[in-house]
């Protein structure tokens, strides 16, 4: 089994790159999509609307996303033997955290398509940058692998 994923690493690589993209979009579109949704009154047609393109990115591209990227992250771990390094641990924290932060961003808009208003528009709009942020840690801690 070693051997299979060893010759394909760069595809498992490759697919993990394309599918954080993917996810990073959505993390980075699923804010502002809320705070399109502010400007339309809980069960007005606008509101619905919103909700219906929310769900649709959330279960579209997403969830299946963040599914996709760890389990091509943990197996090319697996296949580099990648485990034991601390650089390694820290990415993995920086994307746990990023995958509470997806898990809350989706309770968030699950609330928001109930006509509750959690958050406003200058705290969507900061929050919208939690992904950058932790991207730009993360890609440090791939690239250099600095302990």
């Amino acid at each position: 089994m070693q051997e299979l994923l060893s010759s394909i690493y760069l595809f498992l690589k490759s697919g993990h790159v394309i599918f954080m993209v993917f996810w990073l979009a959505g993390l980075f579109m699923l804010p502002r999509q809320c705070i399109y949704m502010l400007d339309h009154e809980p069960g007005s047609a606008g509101e619905a609307k919103w909700a219906t393109r929310m769900g649709k990115l959330r279960k579209i591209i997403l969830t299946p996303a963040l599914i996709i990227v760890w389990v091509l992250g943990l197996t090319m771990a697996y296949t580099m033997g990648f485990f034991s390094d601390g650089w390694l641990h820290a990415k993995l924290t920086l994307v746990l955290a990023l995958t509470g932060y997806h898990g809350w961003l989706v309770g968030q808009t699950k609330k928001m398509a109930r006509g509750e208003r959690p958050l406003t528009e200058k705290t969507l709009r900061m929050i919208g940058e939690v992904p950058g942020l932790l991207l730009v840690l993360i890609v440090v801690l791939v690239y250099l692998k600095p302990f």
